[in-house]
């Protein structure tokens, strides 16, 4: 057993120098910096207390820095997986209850497990059934949700929970009379101290000549500085006492008591097909992230190692009162830019994160929660994707029916029966496109060994021989408009005695695809036309051979080439004697 597959650690740790832990620690120490905030904001999406995101984000990112095959990923608690969770438990228990806290950590198992099983199965392609436009669609969805359902922090006033924008708006305006102004200011300058640290500061910070790297790291800190900034102005000024601000208020201190989840069979009914979901969307968003930050630095990921390594992190983040993490697309390039060379960077986050648990959570008791709503709403707002779109309309209007089509079901249907939809619609553009696989009939370019689709080069054919290519692996849903378009042709051209099937595209045959090439065999020669095969792949040739299909197609022959066929078929074009 190859010990380094399972165990990544095993390849970086040997050589691992001061100068790594020193660039580790500093990536380590910004993350923190910005997962702090990040944590607290997203339980409070989810509906959990704002310490369970800090639980989330302490043995999980030490499991994953264990077992992880990337060395830039950031995992925790992410916006779209909280929404998951929320929306998931919400129809389950009272928010803040202690079966709704149950159903997070159960979640968290249940992720973990799939994961797990998916890892050590190694079937990690199959999450690759959610096309890009359907995941696109999904997020930017779900961004729109999450942005909205942060109104009730934002305005400080109660706006019941509702997957559909339009019932929060309309409630937001119907209600605008409640508006609290103080929590409205400190949620404005909120936004203001986010926006203007991630779009102005690293600028105005390397033009007074500030050090790129070091100016890049201070705008990371932009939800510290709006944590610090507004929490003292809440103290200061009694505002949560004075102006009825919503504050975070107590957050346990110390780290959380490992303890199992509770096994209660119905409850695990109730949450597995919302696991089964996180675990699949949670992985596409990290595998993602990933394979794009390690291209950046020619190194490989391994996808089924990422999946165990996830799988015990959800795991991890059971046992210790969290609830469902994976990687962060904001959090990971944080990492990534601020030096991390490897998954101990992750470890250093988790241990400057324990520590906050320890000693500074009385330093967030007035935090208000306008501005943890100010915090997820500049995150999401990266997740509404209309480039995709616009290259995909471009490119492919079945792909971009696809990405609207989920988009609309998961705001009107849903986060769970939305994506649902959107995959379903993915799988059934899939088997319709191929299920009318391209054919070309080709003829000869010039005196060359090149044979080219008829309808777009100036080639030379032969009235009595029919090449066709498909372009297309043959399988039960296309066999039948292959043998009537053959069999069309065919109609059309009596003078046709040989026809040559290019096979340089076909991957494989099923059972059923063959019988229907059988039954067309037959029905070209009553149609007196030999079919013959050309550019049958290996593979494919092996399967034939078993089965004995060549002597079904004899008089037929299998060609090498389509040149080698037309030399021995069509004396017109090749200047070869033509096969009777």
């Amino acid at each position: 057993m190859n010990l380094k597959r399972f165990l990544p650690l095993l390849e970086w740790l040997p050589s691992y120098t001061r100068s790594d832990f020193a660039a580790d620690g500093m990536a380590g120490l910004i993350v923190a910096i910005m997962l702090v905030p990040q944590g607290m904001a997203y339980a409070l999406l989810a509906g959990l207390p704002a310490e369970v995101g800090l639980y989330a984000s302490i043995v999980p990112l030490i499991f994953y820095g264990l077992l992880g095959s990337s060395r830039a990923l950031a995992v925790g608690p992410v916006a779209i997986v909280s929404l998951m969770v929320a929306s998931t438990l919400g129809e389950l228990a009272e928010s803040g209850s202690a079966h709704y806290l149950a159903g997070a950590v159960m979640l968290a198992f249940l992720s973990g497990a799939i994961l797990l099983g998916m890892g050590f199965a190694r079937v990690g392609f199959l999450v690759n059934f959610l096309s890009h436009p359907v995941i696109s669609g999904f997020s930017s969805a779900a961004a729109l949700i999450i942005g909205f359902s942060q109104l009730k922090h934002l305005l400080g006033f109660d706006i019941p929970r509702s997957h559909l924008i339009t019932e929060t708006i309309a409630h937001a305006l119907s209600h605008i009379s409640q508006l609290n102004i103080t929590t409205f200011v400190i949620a404005g300058l909120s936004l203001l101290i986010l926006l203007a640290f991630k779009s102005r500061v690293a600028g105005a910070l390397q033009n007074a000549g500030v050090a790129k790297g070091v100016a890049d790291a201070i705008a990371k800190a932009g939800p510290l500085v709006a944590v610090a900034s507004m929490t003292i102005a809440v103290w200061i000024f009694g505002l949560n006492t004075n102006a009825g601000v919503k504050i975070v208020a107590d957050i346990p201190s110390g780290l959380p008591p490992l303890s199992l989840p509770v096994f209660d069979m119905e409850l695990i009914r109730d949450v597995l097909p919302a696991a089964t979901l996180i675990s699949v969307v949670g992985f596409l968003e990290s595998i993602s992230v990933a394979k794009s930050l390690a291209s950046k630095r020619r190194q490989k990921i391994d996808a089924d190692q990422e999946l165990i390594a996830l799988g015990a992190a959800n795991i991890g983040a059971s046992l210790t009162g969290g609830y469902p993490v994976t990687g962060g697309f904001s959090r990971s390039l944080v990492n990534f830019t601020a030096g991390a060379v490897t998954p101990f960077a992750s470890i250093i986050t988790a241990v400057l994160i324990a520590l906050t648990v320890v000693l500074f959570t009385p330093l967030l008791y007035f935090l208000p929660k306008a501005t943890l709503a100010a915090i997820i709403v500049v995150a999401v707002a990266n997740l509404i994707d209309v480039k995709t779109l616009k290259d995909a309309w471009a490119y492919d209007k079945a792909d971009a029916a696809s990405l609207i089509a989920t988009f609309f079901a998961v705001l009107t249907l849903g986060i769970e029966l939305g994506i649902i939809a959107g995959a379903g619609l993915s799988i059934a553009l899939y088997l319709w496109r191929t299920s009318r696989p391209h054919m070309a009939v080709v003829g000869r370019v010039g005196e060359t060994e090149h044979y080219r689709n008829v309808l777009r080069h100036e080639v030379q054919t032969d009235p009595r021989v029919l090449a066709i290519r498909v372009d297309e692996s043959l399988y039960f849903a296309n066999t039948a408009y292959l043998e009537d378009a053959v069999l069309a042709r065919i109609a059309d051209q009596p003078e046709i005695e040989h026809m040559v099937l290019i096979m340089s595209a076909v991957n494989f045959i099923d059972a059923s695809a063959l019988e229907t090439l059988e039954e067309l065999i037959e029905r070209l020669r009553d149609s007196g036309v030999t079919l013959h095969l050309a550019e049958v792949k290996g593979p494919v040739m092996d399967r034939l051979e078993k089965i004995h299909f060549l002597d079904h197609l004899t008089p037929g022959q299998v060609f090498l080439s389509i040149h080698g066929a037309m030399e021995a078929l069509s004396p017109g074009i090749c200047g070869a004697p033509r096969v009777a």
